[in-house]
C-alpha cells in the first residue's frame, strides 16, 4: 500500500514540475536596458565644482562639473605674451626703421647731398684749370677720386633711406609672419583647453553615478559622470536556438510590462546574436537544452518617448501570439 502511495505522490510531482516547465516555456521574461554614457575629461585638473546629483535628468550641452586648471591658466599668459612679442616683430619688420632712425637716415642723406655737391663744383672747377693746363693731371685725379667718393656714399644712403621707407625685405617679414601665426595658434590652443575646465553632457541622459568628490583629481580620460541615454531604451531577452524561428528580424513583438499592472509595449527586433558568456543571459530560468546555443534578442521601443519612463533593469514579458 505505501509503495502504491509513494508512486501515485511521485506521479503528481513529475506531472507538477512539467506543468511549471511548460508555464516557463510559455513565459518568456526579458529586462529593459538603456545604452550608457561616460562623460570623461580630456585634460587633467581638480573637481572645482559639481553641479548636478545622482538621478537628476540633464540635457544636452548642460554643465555637469567644473574644473580647477591653474597650469591652464598660467600657459594662457604666457602664450598672450609670445603673441605680443611676435605681433611687434612683425609691425617693426613692415614699418621698418622708427621715426628717430627716419629722421637719422634723411638727415645723413643731406649731408651726403651736401658733400656730393661741394665735391662735382670742384671737379667742374678742375676741369676748366686742366683744360688751361694752371693745374697739374695729379691734383685732378685726387679731386675726382673725392668726387667718386662722394657719389657713392650719397647713392648709398639714398638705397638705405629706400630700403627702410618700404621696411623689411620680404624674407623677413615672412618670418615674422609665420612667428606671429605660430604664436596665434599657441593661443587658440591655449583657449580650446581653457574650454575643458566644463565638462559637458554630449547628450540627454540620467545621472547615475558621480565618480569623483570635490577635490579630488581627474586624470585626462577618466570617467567624472556616468548615467543612461534618455532615448537609449531597449529590451533584451535570451532564447535558445529553437525559438529563433519565432524571432525574425525587423518584425514586432507586444511585451508586457508586470510593474506596470501589465502594460503593452510594442518593440521592434532590432538583432539577433550568440551568447558568448552565461552571465550575459536576461532571461531567468531560460527552458533550453544543454546542447543548444543561446541567442540575445535586442528589441527597440516603437513609441521612444513611452519608453523613456520604464524602469531600467525591471522585468517584462514577451507577449506569446
Amino acid at each position: 500500500m505505501k509503495n502504491i502511495l509513494y508512486s501515485i505522490a511521485a506521479i503528481l510531482v513529475l506531472q507538477s514540475c512539467t506543468n511549471e516547465n511548460k508555464t516557463q516555456e510559455r513565459k518568456l521574461e526579458g529586462k529593459i536596458d538603456r545604452d550608457q554614457i561616460a562623460v570623461t575629461t580630456k585634460i587633467p585638473g581638480k573637481i572645482q565644482k559639481i553641479l548636478v546629483e545622482v538621478g537628476q535628468q540633464v540635457q544636452k550641452g548642460d554643465t555637469l562639473v567644473i574644473l580647477e586648471l591653474p597650469e591652464v591658466d598660467a600657459k594662457s599668459i604666457q602664450a598672450q605674451g609670445a603673441l605680443n612679442a611676435a605681433q611687434a616683430q612683425y609691425d617693426m619688420a613692415v614699418k621698418g626703421a622708427t621715426d628717430g632712425q627716419m629722421k637719422q637716415l634723411h638727415a645723413k642723406v643731406a649731408g651726403l647731398k651736401e658733400q656730393y655737391d661741394f665735391a662735382q663744383k670742384s671737379l667742374n672747377r678742375m676741369n676748366n684749370l686742366l683744360r688751361d693746363s694752371l693745374i697739374a693731371q695729379q691734383k685732378y685725379d685726387e679731386v675726382y677720386a673725392k668726387y667718386q667718393g662722394a657719389k657713392n656714399q650719397y647713392l648709398a644712403a639714398q638705397a638705405e633711406l629706400a630700403d627702410v621707407q618700404h621696411g623689411a625685405r620680404i624674407e623677413q617679414q615672412r618670418m615674422a609672419m609665420g612667428q606671429k601665426e605660430r604664436a596665434l595658434g599657441a593661443v587658440d590652443e591655449v583657449n580650446v583647453a581653457a574650454k575643458e575646465r566644463y565638462i559637458i553632457a554630449p547628450q540627454d541622459m540620467s545621472v547615475e553615478n558621480i565618480n569623483l568628490q570635490v577635490g579630488e583629481l581627474a586624470l585626462a580620460g577618466y570617467s567624472v559622470v556616468s548615467g543612461y541615454i534618455n532615448d537609449g531604451s531597449f529590451f533584451r531577452v535570451t532564447i535558445p536556438e529553437d525559438k529563433v524561428k519565432d524571432f525574425a528580424k525587423g518584425s514586432t513583438k507586444t511585451l508586457v510590462i508586470p510593474y506596470l499592472e501589465n502594460k503593452e509595449v510594442q518593440a521592434t527586433i532590432e538583432t539577433i546574436k550568440p551568447l558568448s558568456s552565461y552571465a550575459n543571459i536576461a532571461t531567468a530560468y531560460p527552458d533550453f537544452e544543454e546542447q543548444q546555443t543561446l541567442f540575445e534578442v535586442r528589441m527597440k521601443p516603437v513609441n521612444k518617448a513611452e519608453a523613456k519612463e520604464l524602469l531600467t533593469k525591471a522585468t517584462f514579458i514577451v507577449k506569446q501570439n
